[in-house]
């Protein structure tokens, strides 16, 4: 690959990722609040908890319940907290991925069946492995400043005095915690890209199949409004299948990452959230997370190929 071949992918992979950011950052501060161990201390209008003899029942708030909770309490502007760094973090984020990738799919290409399964899951897992070991400070920072619930009027904690705090808590640590779910989430990356590469293989070839048969038009070379409707289509659909089997992370990630936190580890947060409030809070927000990632990433992965096209002529 070339030196102007990284470029366009990490020109491209930065943009796909800001476009979707922006679009979807209102699901993005709903899911958070959702994954959080305090969503039921924060939402009084809720039958919180009823106590009887030992035992312990919590009820969790509904994401559109939770969103009209925001938008009453807190107002409109909350719903885009944490934008600030999510802007920050996501282009050089999604660069850094989108360059790690299509570079580890060109050397691995040289080592098995060029294009092959085993080619993009291993490509997948070391650009996620590189992405998140660059970026997850600052996707600390957003989480802390999107479950910083403040009401109409209160002064709202700054970027800035949140990696103060951090700093001044935990260390250079602090600004580290929760990476072990990320990296255990590269699984979800490892599924979405695989799914993502075959269809997009198959789209391929009937597109192929299609122009053998019309020679003779002039804008057989040249991608229309169809090709990027497919692809759109074909990241919805891995997103979707990947994010259900691999979910949980998300939840572990956010409770690693809340300030103050009693969890300590993966496994340790694993076992506590089950044991506390059962195996379906490990799936508390999905219905959010997916109403967001799958037109996100859709947006990615679409704006990624049609700025990649149009660079590349």
């Amino acid at each position: 690959m070339s030196q102007r071949d990284t470029l366009v992918h990490l020109f491209a992979g930065g943009c796909g990722g800001t476009v979707g950011a922006i679009l979807t950052c209102p699901l993005e501060v709903v899911k958070t609040r959702l994954q959080s161990s305090s969503v039921t201390l924060y939402i009084s209008e809720v039958q919180l908890s009823t106590v009887n003899g030992a035992s312990v029942a919590r009820v969790s708030p509904g994401p559109l319940h939770c969103l009209k909770l925001i938008l009453e309490k807190e107002g409109p502007r909350s719903l885009f907290r944490g934008l600030g760094p999510n802007l920050v973090g996501v282009a050089p984020s999604r660069a850094i991925y989108f360059a790690a990738y299509s570079t580890a799919k060109e050397k691995l290409n040289s080592v098995f069946e060029p294009d092959s399964t085993q080619v993009h899951m291993v490509s997948a897992g070391m650009a996620g492995f590189t992405a998140i070991t660059a970026t997850n400070p600052i996707w600390l920072i957003k989480t802390r400043l999107q479950l910083d619930a403040r009401n109409r009027g209160e002064r709202r904690m700054s970027a800035f005095e949140c990696v103060r705090r951090v700093y001044q808590s935990d260390g250079l640590r602090g600004f580290y915690r929760g990476m072990s779910a990320s990296y255990a989430g590269i699984s979800e990356t490892v599924i979405h890209f695989v799914i993502y590469e075959s269809i997009k293989r198959r789209l391929m070839e009937s597109k192929a199949s299609a122009s053998m048969a019309n020679m003779d038009e002039e804008d057989e070379a040249v991608k229309d409004a169809s090709d990027f409707v497919g692809l759109m289509l074909a990241a919805a659909t891995s997103k979707t299948c990947a994010t259900s089997i691999a979910y949980p992370h998300e939840v572990i990630r956010t409770r690693l990452r809340e300030e103050g936190t009693k969890y300590r580890s993966f496994f340790q947060t694993l076992s506590m959230v089950i044991k506390e409030e059962g195996y379906r809070a490990l799936y508390r927000g999905l219905t959010t997370h997916l109403v967001r990632q799958i037109p996100n990433t859709a947006i990615m992965m679409s704006t990624y190929e049609l700025v990649v096209y149009l660079l590349n002529g």
